[in-house]
């Protein structure tokens, strides 16, 4: 008891020669994501849907880390598959993985399309799977590795008019702590963050509605929408040597909504 005590410091955070994978990194939540893993020094290879990096390239304009964009269809699984295998030829080496991208369609369950049920299982569960599979294939062959599911308050409630979403979301929370179970005997960390409510473009509607807007706030005991950079500090504690004996936990960032 007590051994290592004495070897902690402040770089247990640091993740300074680490390479990264951030999927939806270049918006919302994921943008954060993505600037704060540079900034505590991983190279990071950012996957996004479309082409449009400026502002996040703005962002990283001063860092040292090295950040690669690349333009991938996460539901297409010929393009997934290529993920991985084009970080590598880039960096060498793959040691975090951050499972970001996702979509939401609203309609009542009596309505609801066979299609957009499809669009959102793909992109939501289906991706996450695969990629997280690909990535751990490299990891175990290394002895180490991180990987970051992204949850939501909807793994622990049912919400009303995003069947699939919901459905997505509990699936992501079994997902982290099925490959838990499997990859930490090989050194490999599998978690995920469950965000609260976040002033992003995506929740500019429900904050636009005062109704909805007050029925939130009324819930939240911090009595506020979060930034995104309040995520910033927890994806590098999850990424880094300084969460290493935590796995398989879902951990919430959503200033004690679960707790109301």
């Amino acid at each position: 008891m007590g051994e290592g005590l004495q070897d902690f410091s402040i770089d247990y955070f640091s993740l300074k020669g680490k390479t990264a994978i951030i999927t939806g990194g270049n918006t919302g939540l994921g943008q954060a994501y993505t600037i704060a893993l540079a900034k505590a020094g991983a190279n990071v290879f950012v996957v996004t849907h479309g082409t449009n990096w400026g502002e996040t390239k703005g962002f990283l304009r001063d860092v040292e880390a090295k950040v690669e964009f690349y333009q991938a269809d996460l539901a297409a699984r010929d393009q997934l598959q290529k993920i991985v295998p084009a970080c590598l030829e880039k960096f060498n080496s793959v040691d975090i993985l951050v499972n970001n991208a996702g979509t939401i369609r609203r309609n009542s369950i009596l309505e609801y399309k066979d299609e957009d049920w499809d669009e959102v299982l793909a992109l939501n569960l289906d991706a996450v799977y695969l990629l997280s599979q690909a990535a751990a294939k490299v990891m175990v062959s290394q002895s180490s590795g991180k990987i970051i599911n992204i949850a939501s308050m909807l793994s622990f409630q049912g919400g009303k008019f995003i069947p699939p979403y919901t459905a997505s979301k509990h699936a992501v929370a079994g997902l982290t702590k099925s490959f838990a179970n499997e990859l930490a005997e090989h050194g490999v960390q599998v978690n995920a963050i469950a965000p609260g409510y976040f002033a992003t473009k995506n929740t500019a509607p429900i904050r636009e509605d005062e109704k909805r807007n007050a029925e939130i706030l009324s819930r939240i005991p911090a009595g506020y929408w979060a930034d995104p950079s309040d995520l910033m500090g927890t994806v590098v504690y999850l990424a880094s040597k300084a969460s290493d004996y935590m796995n398989g936990h879902v951990l919430a960032v959503d200033g004690g909504w679960l707790a109301r």
